[in-house]
């Protein structure tokens, strides 16, 4: 697939088909995203990808709200920084969990981030416990380590919109 379908196809998409994607597949999917530009090329980007139909059920429950779709996805990648080796690990994770979702893409499946860092597990109390506190609760994530975001991924249910087009005179400043 050329760079520029992969852009255009990476949709957020909430409903996947039943069949799972590959082990080769994820992990082929898991070294792409390894290979994001971190700072000082310190790499402290991790995952744990999640195959288990209860441990994505649980996941599905972090938040009240916006993460529920993932009881229909048939994986899921949490993407983590290592906190020990620099404080840009919530950078390097974006950047990666990006790549992630443009690999994804060019295997021919679907994803949706869905954000943890700092997020509250019920909307309306924003001091309620954290989303990150509960996965922990379950996943064998170390200490030091923080979660960004898990992405839900599988094969698309639907047909996404396209992408609206760009209007280059609000997003762009030109200094001369």
């Amino acid at each position: 697939m050329e760079f520029k379908e992969v852009l255009t196809k990476r949709r957020s998409v909430r409903k996947f088909l039943p069949t799972a994607p590959s082990h080769e597949v994820l992990l082929d999917i898991v070294h792409d995203a390894n290979t994001a530009p971190s700072s000082r090329d310190m790499h402290t980007t991790r995952f744990m990808i999640i195959e288990d139909r209860e441990t994505l059920d649980k996941i599905a429950e972090m938040r009240d709200y916006g993460s529920g779709f993932m009881t229909g996805a048939p994986a899921a990648i949490v993407v983590m920084g290592d906190t020990t080796k620099t404080d840009l690990w919530r950078e390097n994770c974006a950047i990666s969990a990006t790549i992630l979702q443009l690999s994804i893409v060019n295997h021919g499946l679907a994803s949706c981030w869905v954000h943890v860092a700092d997020r509250p597990r019920i909307h309306e109390k924003p001091d309620s416990e954290r989303a990150e506190t509960y996965l922990r609760t379950f996943l064998d994530i170390p200490e030091d380590w923080k979660v960004e975001c898990v992405v839900a991924l599988g094969y698309s249910d639907f047909e996404p919109k396209p992408l609206p087009e760009w209007d280059s005179e609000s997003t762009i400043l030109w200094h001369k």
